[in-house]
């Protein structure tokens, strides 16, 4: 249904959909320079505060990298063809433990089959609502690192052609350990060869182990949660307004303006807002949510 109607004029749709290596540097530039800047911020002034934000500002750009890995598995973070490749396996997927090639396979096939029992998607929205015991569980699970502990475990266990019974756990396939192991190495190196090894582990692996999959969590519900169970993009995925507690923390680069990604999937996540815009006469029709909390409680149950 969605797929084949025409939301907003195919001349401006083509404006719209014109990618920008200079965009896809900047944006790329600009998530290793807040990882950077709060390890620096806590370097500098060593404090319980200022380590609280620098590990809440660096889980949240680990799903930063996550967010622009997405579009670059869809070709369209930068205009040259390399540099999505390039940048989206090394500088942006790998870091973190993301695969560029499993995931743009895995992804795509959400997007041909979202909201339906093909889609690899589903087991994360599916179960909503839930109480609000089971949610707070399962964030717990969250920041305590065991989520992590569980998909990397049956990753490392998994044979080729496999997939995983974790809920979300296919989206960290690998074809190979390799980009993340040199990356993260190098990472490390870097860090110690200026006589900070430790931040490393204290401001890298442990926000990558528990932060970060609080926020994926969070972003999953936000998505597609109690949302509609058919082939309409204006209904199967969800646009949801953010403040800018929540754009720094939770839904960075744009990725709020999910109903519009699913319209059309070829817009740059940087165009997304004024995707939105352009399609104000659609507004009526479309799942739209105002902040994170708001999904939050139409999410759960007493």
């Amino acid at each position: 249904m969605g797929a084949s109607l025409q939301y907003i004029p195919k001349a401006q749709l083509k404006t719209l959909a014109q990618r920008s290596d200079l965009w896809g540097a900047w944006l790329t530039l600009h998530v290793w320079l807040v990882v950077f800047g709060a390890m620096a911020m806590f370097i500098i002034w060593p404090n319980v505060l200022t380590f609280i934000l620098a590990f809440l500002l660096i889980g949240s750009r680990q799903h930063g990298m996550s967010i622009l890995m997405h579009d670059a598995a869809h070709g369209i973070l930068f205009k040259t063809r390399f540099l999505n490749e390039f940048v989206g396996k090394y500088l942006l997927g790998a870091p973190y433990g993301g695969d560029l090639d499993s995931y743009r396979k895995y992804h795509l096939k959400h997007h041909r089959f979202t909201q339906s029992e093909l889609d690899p998607d589903l087991p994360l929205s599916k179960k909503y609502p839930v109480s609000k015991a089971s949610l707070r569980r399962k964030l717990i699970r969250d920041i305590t690192g065991m989520t992590f502990l569980r998909i990397r475990l049956a990753t490392f266990k998994m044979k080729d052609g496999e997939t995983l019974d974790i809920e979300g756990a296919d989206a960290f396939q690998k074809t190979s350990p390799w980009p993340y192991l040199v990356t993260n190495v190098i990472l490390f190196a870097g860090l110690t060869a200026i006589g900070y090894w430790w931040v490393y582990i204290v401001l890298w692996l442990l926000p990558l182990w528990t932060w970060f999959f609080v926020v994926l969590r969070l972003r999953n519900i936000t998505e597609h949660a109690i949302t509609s169970y058919d082939d309409n993009p204006l209904t199967h995925a969800r646009t949801t307004y953010t403040n800018i507690f929540e754009k720094i923390f939770f839904g960075p680069y744009w990725v709020n303006y999910h109903v519009e990604h699913h319209v059309y999937m070829f817009v740059p996540c940087y165009r997304l807002k004024a995707l939105h815009n352009a399609m104000k006469n659609h507004h009526g029709q479309m799942e739209i949510k105002k902040g994170y909390l708001s999904v939050m409680k139409a999410a759960t149950t007493a």
